[in-house]
């Protein structure tokens, strides 16, 4: 869910900032798990601010609603029950004076499983997602965490860029097309094996099929990913949502050191796939997750 200050500050001060976080650190507890993540309007035009982060842009395709987008700060809940986050989420914001909803959106992984020491889950349109995570802590430290040395603030080593984005998709259409034509879209078997018959776990050579006649060049892992070798340097955590009446799709969301190499880099390069007639995003926002601790805190204030 997505906070914004209200009431007679003009912007977040250090003090309603503590206090949304020792809300969100006091819910995190008993297999619950929450963090909380800066929106850029928090920081105003001052030097603290991420180099990166600002209200997320509208790509080719996107019909943002604002009521379902941006904000001041992110707060993720997760658990294996559903009960425990939705009661985790409403004791944080009933504990967070000065703060209100902006929007909230409630997820789920089906199939949720770790193969290979890689999260999988299925998403709404029957594929299996997170075969490209890197499957150990240490790569995705590398994809994801901030280091020094990129010219961010000294306080936001160790943090990490956040996506969300809200993503509806058009399940019906989608299911009037065959599984190999829907395979074909995707660029992948529903299982996750490739094409040109690469096991799951290994990555194709897209070079040796230059005409994409076993994975067309307009389909989605090849044109998210051109070179298997050298992938994204991202990690995704995606869940599905289902809020009726057919609104459905997903929760799309990734973490990364920098913004321009890893999210924003794949997004430009899906401009004209094929699923692009499946799909519409329609909220989320960019954020960023501090390092652990709270002494950010205080430098983030610091004059």
């Amino acid at each position: 869910m997505a906070l914004d200050l209200f009431g007679q500050e003009s912007r977040v001060s250090k003090a309603a900032l503590a206090r949304l976080q020792q809300s969100v650190l006091a819910a995190d507890r008993d297999g619950v798990d929450t963090w909380m993540a800066l929106g850029s309007r928090i920081f105003g035009a001052g030097s603290q601010r991420p180099r990166q982060l600002r209200e997320m842009p509208s790509f080719a395709g996107d019909l943002l609603d604002p009521a379902q987008s941006h904000g001041d700060v992110l707060v993720q809940v997760s658990a294996p029950d559903e009960k425990a986050v939705r009661e985790a989420a409403e004791r944080v914001v009933r504990q967070s004076a000065g703060w209100r909803v902006r929007w909230q959106v409630d997820g789920f992984r089906a199939e949720n499983r770790v193969e290979a020491g890689k999260g999988l889950a299925r998403n709404p349109f029957h594929f299996t997602e997170g075969f490209g995570n890197p499957d150990t802590e240490r790569e995705m430290t590398d994809r994801a965490v901030v280091r020094s040395g990129q010219g961010e603030p000294d306080w936001a080593v160790g943090g990490s860029y956040q996506v969300v984005r809200i993503v509806r998709f058009a399940t019906e259409l989608w299911d009037k097309d065959s599984v190999g034509e829907q395979e074909r879209i995707m660029g992948r078997r529903r299982d996750g094996r490739w094409l040109d018959g690469t096991p799951s776990g290994e990555q194709p050579n897209f070079d040796a099929d230059p005409a994409g006649r076993a994975t067309p060049l307009d389909s989605h892992v090849r044109m998210a990913a051109p070179d298997r070798r050298n992938p994204p340097p991202l990690v995704r955590r995606g869940y599905s949502y289902d809020r009726g009446d057919g609104d459905k799709g997903l929760i799309f969301s990734c973490f990364q050191r920098d913004l321009e190499q890893g999210f924003e880099a794949v997004q430009k390069r899906l401009e004209g796939e094929a699923m692009a007639k499946y799909i519409l995003t329609i909220g989320g926002g960019y954020f960023f997750v501090p390092p652990p601790g709270d002494a950010w805190i205080d430098a983030l204030f610091r004059s």
